[in-house]
């Protein structure tokens, strides 16, 4: 019995990563008005750094995403997340182009609003966290896909809003 399990997990893991390269190679394009992944997701609006995803049962809002890169293209993601979902949310994923992926770091508080769990880092309702300094953040290494514009195409998973796109700013150190 504990083989069929396993088995089965095996192929929903490997079924759920090829499904990750698919939506993360549209990132590799830089169109402003490309179609959501779900319905549950958004896709980055005009101005780069923005995005909101806002559906029944979903009002996410992110600003202010910059893509900070060193010389050998490893950095971190900063950005503020207002949730106005009705519900805690979750940030669960950062991709980025050619199947990078960044790294969650929780930040300093033991409970609350920026923490990182199980699930991702946790984004309680009617509140914004920002991805900077001592509170949470997401690692960048070794990004590729900066466009001719500056931007980095990122996508961000959420547990309840889903797939939301943004085009992150791009500042080399």
């Amino acid at each position: 019995m504990a083989g069929i399990n396993l088995r089965a997990r095996t192929t929903l893991a490997g079924t759920i990563s090829a499904l990750l390269v698919i939506l993360t190679a549209g990132c590799a394009h830089d169109s402003p008005t490309a179609a959501p992944s779900t319905p549950g997701s958004a896709a980055a609006t005009s101005t780069p750094g923005e995005a909101t995803a806002q559906a029944r049962g979903v009002d996410l809002t992110v600003t202010h995403a910059v893509a900070h890169l060193d010389r050998s293209d490893d950095g971190t993601l900063t950005m503020t997340v207002r949730n106005d979902d009705g519900v805690p949310e979750h940030l669960g994923m950062v991709a980025t182009p050619d199947r990078g992926r960044g790294t969650l770091v929780g930040g300093k508080s033991a409970k609350g609003n920026g923490m990182l769990d199980t699930a991702g880092i946790l984004l309680l309702d009617g509140s914004s966290v920002t991805f900077d300094g001592d509170g949470p953040h997401v690692l960048l290494h070794h990004v590729h896909g900066i466009t001719a514009q500056h931007t980095l195409p990122v996508v961000l998973q959420f547990g309840v809003a889903g797939l939301v796109r943004v085009r992150a700013q791009v500042t080399t150190a």
